[in-house]
């Protein structure tokens, strides 16, 4: 028996795998996704060059330290090689994870971080003005740090609070985890 398009549209029910708390991760992580990855990674691939790491690299983590070494990243001390070399990793492999359900609530809480550090260094390091840093309840949406990046936060907030649900790589290593001994992961 054929039925109408709204009973269809109305009366729909989400697979029972999918339900409530694994789908608004599943969600979340797909907005993530179509809206930041390739940011991201895009981002990522202009601090890595043929030999290593590229001056942008510095420039863009470290802009005053890499102004005032002359813009040479030999003359960096080298735990400020490290600071980069894991922002760099961080940027690649974070967004990575939370889109593919890998150590999910890490990678949220990882990125989170990320955010506040790319954010202050955006304000502290690059000197941006205040119009755009942007202000809350400002009613201009154009501010794009403040704005753009708690936007992004609350996005990832979504899979750090739920997990990775059901259609996640955390949810396809966690049996295996447990018979290896590992406690339990909430996915």
């Amino acid at each position: 028996m054929p039925y109408d398009p709204l009973t269809l549209i109305f009366r729909w029910q989400p697979p029972a795998r999918l339900h409530g708390a694994g789908a608004m991760s599943l969600a979340a992580r797909l907005v993530f996704a179509s809206v930041l990855l390739r940011f991201f990674l895009q981002s990522a691939a202009t601090k890595i060059g043929p030999g290593g790491l590229t001056d942008g690299a510095y420039y863009q983590i470290l802009p005053k330290m890499f102004e005032a070494a002359g813009y040479d990243a030999a003359a960096l001390a080298w735990p400020w090689h490290v600071v980069v070399a894991a922002g760099t990793v961080a940027e690649l492999a974070l967004p990575l994870m939370l889109v593919t359900g890998l150590a999910t609530r890490v990678a949220a809480l990882g990125l989170l971080g990320f955010f506040a550090v790319m954010s202050l260094t955006d304000v502290y390091g690059h000197m941006v003005d205040g119009a755009t840093i942007g202000l809350p309840f400002d009613a201009d949406p154009y501010g794009k740090i403040l704005d753009q990046r708690l936007l992004w936060a609350m996005i990832v907030a979504v899979p750090l609070w739920l997990g990775g649900g059901a259609v996640s790589l955390d949810r396809l290593i966690a049996p295996r985890l447990r018979r290896w001994g590992a406690p339990p992961a909430r996915a």
